[in-house]
């Protein structure tokens, strides 16, 4: 759930004329359109690029006429300057002149104020109801395509790398990408993401995950533990009564593209069963000393990393490390690190200022090669401790869209009730990758929530904070709702790239095909060896027995429904 990605948009960024710029379901805001099956053997006639960055700077900015002189050219209107030496250095993580956001924030297409501008003239129902100042991009000319604009949110959210070709996260490989910006694109390799600056002394501190391999086409869901000591950089102000606690304000995530979710816990395990048996062997995660044994109190064992607890494959972190006299399995951790960006003025969080911490790493690798998976936390201080902030994840519908036929697309919904005392600081979603669309009413039945992007879904904060304190539970009830695409493009013709298929599932997920793929598409049959009733015509041998129903479960190809969100208790 990696969950970042805010709010209203506060002021403008630099005016960005490009006047020549562009080329030519069930739910509050129109979903995602999918992209349809080219036809069979038809030849795709494209222009190459070494990389995604160069087909998106000359398709989408230079050639529409962004870098023209009048306009993000040698006169840099608003300050801009787009031109291709110079593009890279003004667009990612630059920040504009008066907007809260940066340009292009890497990973994060919602909080990427050229996207927003892109889309809002191109689709304003992927702005998941934020607004914008000033006027849509382009100020006049056809509005990007759709296509490209799809393209440049799947280059954000991959790391917004100036070398190399980016796959979605849907698995749908650099071609797929190609095919949106209409450029023939080499093999996709793994992206690393730009690292997150360390904040400035006396703001905020870092905490960096030890990095883990992922190997060339696989998925993981890990468990390990680092341990981390902030002692000496948080000023005495923002710190409580012991000394052994720090008060936190906002903070900033990073990590590298390929990640489904990233869980960093708070163990209730004591810093003195640190040497316990069940954590394994310590070992430097990187570096000279990579895989060399390691006494995770002591840092210059590992120079130039981390020391790690010993990796096991575990969902959840369940289980995991010493059981502190709890069942076998039982939940071992008090909550987690999530801070959003709220707007929402005097909310805090305490976190231990020395300590152990779990990363949950549920990460894929789509590529031919085995990369490294990173990730980074900067947390930044306050001393304004108005009322306390408390993380709900509301699982009572996790599994709401199991069982969705192959080549249908159905909204499922759930609830979820509020106490009287609670105030909602923010609020956000979680699906894999056929939640389409995801939104929330409140007891009214006005949108309060919308996300439009499962891979980066908005979190987003509420200033005043909400509150429904009724004596009737409906009037403190929200409904929230989510479009479930299991293979339906957007003219209701079979997707064959985004239904559920046994033949792509990753090897800890199966399903049972109960719907021909290939041949007589769609039609019913019966198994993994039904293949002869897929057939176009009897005894033809092009039919294959495939497509599934979507199922439950961890990986990015089965599915989750779950509401998140903060609270706190009202203070009069």
């Amino acid at each position: 759930m990696t969950p970042t990605r805010q709010t209203v948009i506060a002021g403008v960024l630099a005016i960005l004329c490009c006047a020549g710029c562009g080329d030519g379901g069930t739910g509050p805001s129109t979903p995602i359109p999918q992209d349809p099956e080219p036809p069979p053997g038809q030849e795709i006639q494209c222009e190459p690029f070494e990389s995604t960055w160069a087909a998106i700077h000359e398709l989408v900015l230079e050639r529409p006429g962004c870098t023209a002189e009048a306009c993000h050219g040698s006169s840099a209107s608003g300050g801009l300057d787009l031109r291709a030496d110079v593009a890279v250095e003004n667009l990612i993580d630059a920040p504009s002149s008066s907007s809260a956001f940066s340009r292009i924030t890497p990973k994060d297409p919602l909080r990427s104020y050229l996207f927003l501008k892109l889309a809002a003239a191109t689709d304003p129902s992927l702005l998941a109801g934020q607004a914008i100042a000033g006027r849509p991009m382009p100020f006049s000319g056809a509005p990007l395509s759709k296509d490209r604009l799809a393209a440049l949110r799947i280059w954000i959210e991959a790391g917004a790398p100036t070398a190399g070709a980016v796959t979605g996260n849907a698995g749908l490989g650099s071609d797929h990408v190609g095919k949106l910006l209409g450029a023939c694109l080499p093999e996709a390799a793994p992206v690393e993401v730009v690292p997150l600056a360390t904040p400035a002394a006396g703001e905020g501190v870092q905490l960096v995950m030890p990095p883990h391999r992922i190997a060339a086409g696989s998925e993981v869901e890990l468990c390990f533990a680092s341990y981390f000591d902030f002692s000496g950089q948080i000023p005495e102000r923002f710190l409580d009564e012991t000394g052994d606690y720090y008060f936190v304000k906002r903070e900033e995530r990073r990590e590298d593209p390929n990640t489904h979710h990233i869980i960093v816990m708070k163990p209730t395990v004591d810093l003195s069963r640190i040497d316990d048996p069940s954590f394994g062997e310590w070992v430097c995660a990187d570096g000279p000393r990579r895989d060399q044994p390691c006494d995770p109190l002591a840092p210059a064992d590992c120079p130039d990393s981390l020391c790690r607890s010993a990796i096991v494959e575990q969902t959840a972190c369940f289980g995991f490390g010493p059981s502190e006299g709890r069942p076998n399995g039982a939940v071992n951790f008090d909550e987690t690190y999530l801070i959003p960006d709220l707007d929402t003025p005097g909310f805090f969080v305490r976190q231990a200022v020395r300590g152990l911490v779990y990363w949950n790493s549920h990460a894929f690798n789509l590529t031919s090669k085995d990369t490294m998976h990173h990730v980074y936390r900067n947390f930044y201080f306050t001393d304004d401790l108005r009322f306390e902030m408390s993380h709900f994840n509301h699982f009572e519908a996790i599994g709401a869209a199991t069982g969705i036929p192959p080549f249908e697309k159905r909204t499922v919904c759930s609830t979820r009730t509020f106490s009287r005392e609670e105030e909602i600081l923010y609020l956000a979603s979680h699906t894999h990758k056929r939640g389409e669309f995801f939104w929330v009413e409140d007891p009214s039945g006005e949108v309060i929530y919308e996300s439009p992007f499962y891979d980066d879904p908005l979190f987003k904060s509420y200033d005043p904070p909400l509150r429904y304190d009724s004596q009737d539970e409906e009037e403190r009830t929200l409904t929230y709702c989510a479009v479930f695409n299991n293979g339906v493009n957007a003219d209701g013709s079979p997707n064959l790239q985004t239904v559920t298929r046994l033949s792509r599932k990753p090897a800890r997920s199966t399903c049972e095909p109960v719907a021909c793929a290939e041949g007589r598409t769609g039609a019913p049959c019966a198994g993994p060896g039904d293949h002869a009733t897929c057939d176009s015509e009897a005894g033809r041998g092009d039919g294959l027995c495939d497509a599934c129903s979507i199922s439950g479960g961890q990986t990015t190809d089965d599915e989750m429904f779950v509401l998140l969100g903060g609270t706190a208790v009202y203070r009069e």
